[in-house]
């Protein structure tokens, strides 16, 4: 998994161009199936994939947390949500909240989670391959599959399965 790790970000920086160009065909005709397709795609992949070898998504990139992620998380930790907030948070450019620091405070040297049963949505949904209406995140999906060996085989298998 290292090496697959090391290679990522040069692999999806060649796919670049050709990604960019494939999702904008995308956005202007997404096929009918495309939901159904990409469930399909994102199910293959991941009975591949485990995630527990990787873990790249933790230790790159932050997820953003939402005041409903925050105020479960910190009733987990029995903690106030502002303490939570106060402790492991800060806000970005965006106005979000994110962590602190990468890699995530939550993730164990074995690439679990500790906070894995309340973890924020966007760690839930990441690397968001099989939402629905996949055309309107391309942009979102272009930067995972430099981070995400999984998304970047779902969109290589994309690109044999759909045709424009």
């Amino acid at each position: 998994m290292d090496e697959i790790l090391e290679e990522l970000p040069q692999r999806a920086k060649e796919k670049h161009s050709e990604n960019k160009k494939f999702f904008a065909k995308l956005k202007k005709r997404p096929p009918k199936n495309l939901d159904y397709t990409m469930q399909e795609l994102h199910e293959a992949e991941f009975e591949r994939m485990d995630c527990l070898t990787c873990a790249n998504c933790c230790k790159t990139t932050g997820p953003l947390f939402t005041n409903a992620d925050i105020n479960r998380i910190s009733k987990y930790f029995r903690m106030k949500p502002s303490q939570f907030i106060d402790e492991y948070l800060r806000v970005d450019e965006e106005n979000d909240y994110v962590l602190q620091a990468v890699p995530c405070t939550f993730l164990g040297a074995d690439n679990y989670c500790s906070i894995y049963d309340v973890r924020p949505k966007a760690c839930r949904e990441f690397p968001h391959t099989d939402r629905k209406k996949f055309q309107q995140i391309t942009n979102l999906t272009l930067k995972n599959v430099a981070i995400c060996p999984a998304a970047y085989n779902i969109v290589e298998e994309m690109k044999k399965s759909i045709k424009f």
